[in-house]
């Protein structure tokens, strides 16, 4: 039999009893300096905002979860933990490999720099090496579609054009591990499709664990095998995708 070491290293995510708060100041401010003039009068006040209770679960390496819930649920909160964005308050999150977070695309980008120069500084933030990017500049290009405004100010662009040059920065290799939250949602219909053609790939490898956000119910059932639902910051269920599904979607005939 295997011992416990062995069986956890089959996990490429696991999240132990995680809980997330926020300090939030009891009323809103319009600039930093009348605020920091309230915090150092001791009149200014924060609440506790708990955005994730004790959340735990285990994704096996190679699974394809989705993650849902209602807006303000904590799947965002809990995705750029998982990413190593932020801290858990409470709890532990173990993740093995290196993961490929397609979360607000575009974050991290200077609007300022042109397309060419934010490939390269995207690629830093995600821990490429500058001979990796250049290996794989060409691709990225090809894939965003961007041969003919490489040297235009990222300010200039879209948010569609913008979120094309980071989801095609963060998949230009296999990630281990790929966190998707809504990127599927912005661009036109036909890049889409190439995004959706992209996450298949990786997903029909087998090697790759999957953990997907999307309103689009449709989406989540087509590309996952399970779901976790999380609600008002609570894990509701976790199971078979079509029988997550249907219990929450049932919240809603109900109302």
């Amino acid at each position: 039999m295997a011992d416990n070491k062995t069986q956890d290293t089959e996990y490429a995510i696991e999240v132990n009893d995680v809980s997330m708060v926020f300090n939030m100041a009891s009323e809103n401010l319009s600039n930093l300096k009348e605020y920091f003039i309230k915090l150092m009068k001791h009149e200014l006040f924060f609440k506790e905002f708990r955005a994730l209770k004790h959340i735990s679960f285990k994704l096996p390496k190679g699974s394809v979860v989705g993650l849902v819930g209602t807006n303000g649920s904590g799947k965002s909160t809990l995705l750029k933990i998982i990413a190593g964005v932020l801290e858990p308050t409470e709890g532990t999150c173990v993740v093995r490999g290196n993961v490929a977070p397609l979360i607000e695309l575009g974050a991290g980008f200077d609007r300022e720099l042109t397309a060419r120069e934010n490939i390269y500084l995207n690629g830093a933030l995600l821990g490429y090496t500058h001979e990796f990017i250049n290996s794989k500049f060409n691709e990225i290009v090809k894939f965003a579609e961007l041969e003919d405004f490489l040297d235009m100010p990222l300010k200039n662009y879209s948010s569609g054009m913008v979120a094309r040059i980071a989801f095609a920065i963060a998949t230009c290799t296999e990630p281990d591990i790929l966190i998707v939250d809504e990127a599927l949602s912005v661009g036109d219909v036909f890049f889409r499709q190439k995004c959706e053609e992209r996450i298949q790939h990786f997903i029909d490898d087998g090697n790759v664990t999957v953990l997907f956000v999307s309103h689009s119910m449709e989406q989540v059932a087509l590309l996952c095998h399970d779901a976790i639902w999380i609600e008002k910051g609570e894990q509701r269920m976790m199971g078979p995708v079509d029988e997550v599904l249907e219990a929450y979607q049932s919240q809603f005939k109900k109302k």
